[in-house]
């Protein structure tokens, strides 16, 4: 019998924490356990975790999944969802190449031979977005995603939503009416701000509006939903199913889970599922590294109610290193007519160039995610 005998992790550049688990004859998968501004911590749990892990058969993925989120008497949030999320998807990983095959295989199957991608345009404080969707279009991208704006005062002025209607018009110019633009309100609006926004973007068919209230405040989505037409998503930080349950029975048509965050391809599959029953759809969270990236879309293969998926080639925080540059081939995870097509290689699909890796790990990293602040002093949204 296969026993786990090793259980690593990597801090690279520019903010990710990578995962590897190694049996005792060798068999290797990796995971993304990404969090953040908070990955350090996160190392911290994957380690604990391990203790679980050594010595014990990789293959019992679900019983291995339900003693790494219920072991404890104090459960959930972003640090455990986390940890657990990236060594499930390690697990995974190694279950598909001890056989030979992709994850999606595992799951049932592809239900699609390709999966829709988007890009990010604008930064954290969008002004000028249109040359830069313009230069997405013209490698073939059908979809991008901005922040609808910078720091917001709590009662938007008449000219701050004004601005946000301007960059969206200017997004919707460029793309026509064959392509899309998501709007992220990144929890940066209050819920009266966020109602009056919808109303102004309406006429210019977002694809959807994203995290319109912060996740403490999911109670109140529903006032979101019954006013506008818009898709509303949410879920990014939102870690388990029973989170996604009062969303989705307030009317939420995109859930957006994080398969670094939420409890990694285990668990997401049965949030897409919860999802399904309410008619709304997945489009999973992903701003983070290539096994992240690869994870998700996984999952997409062999997810029916699966939309789109978010990644972050060229994102604005990738200062330190980019997506595939941690890939020893980044075929798998190039882009045709905006999608990824079917990923056939074992388990998550890609080969991860361990010596650089383990180089950048050496080197680490301590990303922080910026602290914004009101006119009058005190803290804002970021």
């Amino acid at each position: 019998m296969e026993r786990i005998a090793r259980v690593e992790t990597f801090l690279v550049p520019p903010r990710w924490l990578f995962v590897r688990i190694e049996t005792e004859s060798g068999l290797i998968g990796w995971g993304e356990a990404s969090c953040e501004g908070r990955s350090e911590t996160v190392r911290t749990a994957v380690a604990q975790l391990a203790e679980h892990l050594i010595g014990r058969d990789p293959f019992r993925i679900e019983d291995h999944w339900q003693v790494m989120t219920k072991g404890s008497f104090y459960r959930h949030g972003i640090i455990l969802g986390s940890a657990v999320a990236g060594l499930d998807q390690a697990l995974w990983d190694l279950r598909g190449r001890s056989v030979g095959l992709p994850v999606h295989a595992l799951l049932g199957g592809a239900v699609r031979d390709r999966v829709r991608v988007y890009c990010w345009v604008g930064g954290d404080d969008p002004l000028e977005v249109a040359d830069q969707i313009a230069a997405q279009v013209a490698t073939g991208m059908t979809a991008v995603k901005m922040n609808a704006s910078g720091r917001m005062a709590p009662l938007g002025s008449l000219a701050a939503l004004r601005a946000v209607e301007a960059r969206v018009a200017a997004a919707r110019e460029v793309l026509g009416p064959d392509r899309d633009v998501a709007v992220d309100l990144h929890g940066r609006f209050t819920l009266p701000t966020a109602r009056r926004l919808a109303g102004v973007l309406e006429p210019y068919h977002p694809l959807f509006l994203e995290e319109p209230v912060t996740p403490e405040n999911s109670h109140a989505i529903g006032r979101m939903t019954e006013a506008t037409s818009i898709p509303i998503a949410t879920g990014e930080r939102l870690y388990h199913r029973q989170e996604f349950l009062p969303v989705l029975q307030a009317g939420v048509a995109v859930v957006q889970p994080d398969l670094a965050h939420a409890g990694g391809i285990s668990e997401v599959r049965r949030i897409a599922s919860l999802a399904e029953t309410f008619d709304a759809l997945l489009a999973p969270h992903c701003p983070l590294g290539p096994l992240a990236l690869a994870a998700s879309l996984q999952v997409g293969f062999a997810t029916p109610n699966h939309v789109i998926q978010e990644q972050s080639i060229g994102i604005h925080y990738n200062l330190d290193a980019e997506v595939l540059d941690y890939l020893a081939d980044t075929a798998p995870l190039t882009f045709v007519a905006g999608h990824v097509e079917l990923l056939t290689g074992p388990g998550l699909g890609i080969e991860i160039d361990e010596a650089a890796v383990r180089d950048a790990d050496r080197r680490g990293h301590a990303w922080r995610n910026p602290v914004w602040r009101h006119e009058d002093g005190s803290f804002a949204e970021w």
